[in-house]
């Protein structure tokens, strides 16, 4: 990412774009909010490439130009470390930072992740006395005393802002949490009934009669309630047994005489090579041949005379079939220049026109054949959504052209090994034949599946991508 031209700001201008981030700041509405004008709206007081927000009780929280920060990346976690060294290693003043000023192991990574020249802001400290938190930015040219001194200023106002935050939040949910065990909790009366012998009636009626326990005993026991596992997955129809035209030998498409998604009968062309190379060789050949024969006829005219030319007969009539080979070949291969169709179906393949003139190998996939209704579903899952499926799991694929027309199916098979996808990362390929009786929409529309696994209790189906991704985050 190549850094932002920033023209030389004067005093006042900066004074100005300071006065604004600092009106920013206090009008956020979340500490998130509060990251993101740290580490992105920071620009139009100075310029720099990069910029990170690190918590001492939350790590790397904000980074400029990201939507969420992805804990496990080898970025993220080489900015732990650094951040984590940089607090025991730096007071808590700013300072500017190059690859030097790091152990050996980090500074190796710097020129992979940054340019040259940083500088490290601690949060001011609060009442106990430790900085919660610094700001990093880095850039390609070096910092400025002048520029430190402002950032150290935008980074005071910046915390009395953030500060207000992480203090109300906390209370809110504290609070939150008291009220939710004070509900649920049994009163001093209804425990001095539970000591009474034959009180079990009365602590029962004393428990119902309040309306938070009556919902919350409700909440518990829907948690427990059996629902089918579900995942989704994107989808599309595909040819199930489609018949794959190849190219039959190495040269340059010349033609292609047929478009995307036309019907075509077993012997229609479908597309011609380039016969200019295959007829020169044929002539070529020809002609080689003809010499072999001619050559061949004159030795036998002069073995009746001579017998030297007689022991050349044999040579002569090995030539003259090895010619007759090559022609052979030769003809075969003007032959095999035209491709025709070997059954009836549709034809699929991309724009006709980025094929004319393209050079293509031997075996290389040009297009498709599909018989028409032959059609069955792929899907793709995420290696987070492969869970535990029964023997012919039941999949419905909405379509995105179809939405109120689902299509029911049966899965087929799912690779056991995951396959890295053309938008990034890995991913299941799961088969499934359409159900009988389903209606098969035409080949190639897309849409999202949603594949039923075992019965499991409501409180799971809740939490399972929660628990899955807190155990990611904490590591145990």
């Amino acid at each position: 990412m190549s850094q932002p031209s920033h023209p030389e700001q004067t005093g006042e201008t900066a004074l100005l774009h300071l006065l604004q981030l600092g009106r920013r700041a206090r009008a956020a509405a979340s500490a998130a909010e509060l990251g993101f004008i740290a580490t992105n709206e920071t620009r139009a007081l100075l310029p720099y490439r990069q910029a990170v927000l690190w918590l001492a009780d939350g790590g790397v929280t904000t980074l400029s130009g990201v939507a969420a920060v992805e804990a496990n990346a080898p970025y993220v976690q080489w900015l732990e470390r650094v951040a984590a060294q940089l607090r025991e290693t730096r007071p808590a003043a700013p300072q500017t930072l190059t690859a030097a000023d790091l152990a050996a192991d980090d500074a190796a990574q710097w020129a992979e992740w940054w340019p040259a020249h940083a500088v490290w802001l601690p949060l001011p400290a609060s009442g106990d006395g430790a900085s919660p938190g610094a700001w990093l930015f880095a850039r390609d040219t070096p910092w400025r005393e002048g520029e430190i001194v402002l950032l150290t200023e935008w980074c005071a106002l910046w915390t009395q802002s953030w500060r207000l935050w992480q203090p109300h939040e906390r209370r809110g949910l504290m609070a939150s949490l008291r009220e939710a065990c004070r509900a649920l909790l049994p009163t001093r009366a209804a425990l001095r009934a539970l000591c009474r012998p034959l009180a079990w009636g009365g602590l029962v009626r004393a428990f119902w009669r309040r309306p938070a326990r009556r919902w919350a005993l409700l909440v518990a026991l829907a948690l427990f309630l059996p629902v089918r596992l579900t995942v989704l997955a994107p989808a599309e129809l595909v040819p199930a047994h489609p018949a794959v035209i190849r190219a039959p030998l190495d040269g340059i498409v010349d033609r292609v005489l047929v478009q995307p998604n036309q019907t075509v009968t077993a012997g229609t062309p479908l597309f011609e090579f380039d016969r200019t190379t295959l007829q020169s060789r044929l002539l070529v050949a020809e002609q080689a041949l003809a010499t072999a024969e001619a050559e061949y006829r004159q030795f036998a005219q002069q073995a009746v005379f001579d017998g030297k030319s007689k022991a050349q007969i044999a040579t002569l009539q090995g030539h003259i079939e090895e010619k007759r080979a090559e022609v052979a070949l030769v003809r075969d291969l003007n032959a095999r220049a035209a491709v025709t169709a070997p059954q009836d179906g549709v034809i699929l393949f991309d724009d006709p026109n980025e094929w004319v003139g393209r050079p293509v190998s031997t075996g290389e996939r040009v297009m498709v054949v599909a018989a028409p209704g032959d059609v069955e579903i792929e899907a793709w899952l995420s290696p987070a959504d492969l869970i535990d499926f029964p023997e012919a799991a039941t999949l419905t694929l909405y379509l995105n052209a179809l939405p109120f027309s689902p299509v029911d199916a049966r899965v087929r098979h799912i690779a056991h090994e995951a396959q890295i996808r053309p938008e990034g990362g890995y991913a299941y390929r799961l088969r499934a034949d359409l159900a009988p009786g389903a209606t098969a929409p035409r080949v190639g529309l897309k849409g999202s599946a949603r594949i039923t696994g075992e019965r499991v209790p409501l409180v799971y189906w809740v939490l399972r991508k929660p628990i899955a991704a807190l155990r990611a985050f904490v590591g145990y």
